[in-house]
């Protein structure tokens, strides 16, 4: 390279973003100075992963110029997933469920800005709540992290430790999913989850927190509550709110013909969008698009 310089094109992608909920201020606005400058001084392309993504971390957050911007979506295999009905009573009976009762899973890892402590919110609320009407619910959590023992002791100070199940980390994605009836994200703050589009390849029904990603995920509005909505493809709570997540999920719960409908809108919308194929050809064109520019 010496006496013949190359320019060299740099790219910086986003799968996150530490612009809210992360840090307190200084430390937020010093991380974000330095995203700016980068994206000004040093970057050709910018890569997010959704549409919501580029309105925040550009149009929210002023990172970058719109014609630095590539949207290109997850992409993940989804062979693993296929036969999951072949699977759904291995995780029913690690935890013991009755055959009446549905699994409600979080999927993530036990940090901050998952929020796992609203899950806990909602399955006290469940627990204290008196209604002979409600189906019987099972709260599943796969994941660690450095919360999990104060979620813990935070579960036997709700009194929900009956109710809820702490897996810890685990390998078989492809078991745990197929047992589950309704996967849940409490997030804060999200790029696009994997939990979701994972949940989708398995036919799960949905219900996040309405954050970054997960609203492109879920799609359109059909129905709006009080508290909630349903989109095309699971249902929106607002961020932090527990009463409102929780009649969402109750809804849900009692509706077994929305929740199929869900899971295969669900499944429909990841096979045509989120395959690993699909990501392949898409970093293939922006890379040679990039290389010949």
């Amino acid at each position: 390279m010496v006496g013949k310089p190359r320019r060299i094109k740099l790219v910086h992608t986003y799968h996150g973003h530490v612009f809210h909920s992360y840090y307190g201020n200084l430390k937020t606005k010093i991380f974000l100075f330095i995203e700016k400058t980068l994206a000004r001084l040093a970057t050709d392309k910018i890569v997010v992963i959704s549409r919501q993504q580029f309105e925040e971390i550009h149009g929210k957050f002023g990172v970058g110029q719109v014609k630095q911007f590539e949207t290109i979506p997850l992409g993940i295999d989804l062979e693993p997933f296929t036969d999951w009905k072949l699977k759904q009573n291995i995780l029913r009976e690690e935890v013991g469920a009755e055959s009446d009762e549905i699994l409600v899973g979080f999927v993530g890892r036990l940090t901050e800005i998952k929020n796992v402590s609203l899950l806990l919110q909602v399955a006290q609320i469940y627990r204290t709540t008196k209604n002979t009407d409600f189906p019987k619910l099972k709260f599943i959590v796969v994941g660690d992290g450095n919360m999990r023992q104060e979620l813990e002791r935070e579960a036997q100070t709700r009194g929900v430790k009956d109710v809820i199940t702490f897996l810890g980390n685990r390998n078989d994605a492809d078991v745990f999913y197929a047992g589950l009836d309704i996967v849940a994200l409490t997030s804060l703050n999200e790029g696009t989850p994997l939990s979701i589009i994972e949940a989708m390849a398995n036919e799960k029904a949905v219900i996040s927190t309405a954050v970054g990603g997960t609203i492109d995920l879920l799609g359109t509005v059909e129905r709006e509550f009080d508290r909630f909505q349903i989109c095309e493809r699971g249902l929106l709570a607002t961020s932090g709110d527990a009463e409102g997540f929780f009649n969402g999920l109750i809804y849900l719960v009692k509706d077994k013909k929305l929740r199929e409908k869900l899971g295969a809108n669900g499944l429909n919308f990841v096979e045509a969008q989120y395959g690993k194929a699909r990501l392949v050809a898409d970093m293939k064109v922006f890379y040679r698009k990039l290389i010949n520019s």
